[in-house]
């Protein structure tokens, strides 16, 4: 059984990769359109409440790799406890694989970190692409220093082992209200964090990119004096307009009629 969940990842499916070209358009998203092409597939939970990077100007674009903590226990944490080689908080960090975004499970907690400074460069160094906790980060301006993206409920200074035991690598979580399972597509801008099924990535990047490029295209009849109720959401006139602009391999709006 256990063979089985760590193949499927808890879902009954493979996770699908994350393609060059995926990744490219979901960078190029915005995490609320992206919540909204998946609103339209029927998925209604995959914003991961109450979460905010570290830092302005962050984002991030990865599969998910997953580390779940539980409350900690007197007889099993402690400085001595959390220097072992088995350390699973630690090995976290070694086994996070390049390009992925490791998402930690606090259970919410804020009393004690989910991670910090050092962690946050070995993860850079490793080529992962941001890490993200229902909990909070210490040194956090060192964190910042490093560059990796950072997303967190708020900063929390104490140790971790004061109050979480690590108990689980790369199976599903609970993080911030929503089910992640190994695989799963996490992007994080400005505004939080979103979880896709991995796939539905390819077609989601497809809808949130042409959203993107709509907004574009409405802002500026926006800017003109029209309407929202001219061009946004779109009604069938502006969105036949937005489609002969694409088709006609879109030409500065100045040149619009």
């Amino acid at each position: 059984m256990q063979q089985t969940i760590s193949q499927l990842n808890g879902t009954g499916r493979p996770p699908v990769p994350l393609s060059p070209a995926t990744r490219d358009l979901l960078a190029r998203c915005g995490t609320a359109n992206i919540a909204n092409a998946l609103l339209k597939r029927g998925f209604r939970n995959v914003c991961l409440q109450g979460l905010r990077p570290v830092g302005a100007g962050q984002s991030m674009v990865g599969p998910a790799y997953t580390l779940r903590f539980i409350p900690a226990r007197e007889d099993l944490d402690s400085a001595e406890t959390y220097a072992r080689r088995d350390n699973l908080h630690r090995a976290a960090m070694e086994s996070c694989p390049e390009g992925a975004v490791l998402v930690i499970d606090a259970f919410g907690n804020t009393r004690s970190s989910s991670a910090g400074d050092m962690m946050a460069l070995r993860l850079k160094h490793r080529g992962v692409k941001g890490i993200v906790t229902d909990g909070g980060f210490r040194d956090v301006p060192g964190i910042l220093n490093v560059g990796l993206p950072a997303y967190q409920r708020e900063g929390v200074q104490p140790a971790t082992p004061l109050t979480m035991h690590p108990v689980e690598l790369n199976g599903p979580v609970g993080c911030a209200g929503v089910a992640i399972y190994p695989g799963d597509i996490i992007v994080g801008d400005g505004d939080g964090v979103v979880a896709i099924p991995s796939y539905l990535a390819d077609e989601v990047a497809r809808d949130a990119f042409d959203a993107e490029e709509y907004e574009v295209f409405a802002a500026w009849h926006i800017e003109k004096g029209h309407s929202l109720f001219d061009v946004f959401p779109a009604t069938p006139e502006s969105r036949g307009a937005y489609e002969r602009w694409v088709a006609a391999g879109r030409p500065p709006l100045e040149t619009m009629r």
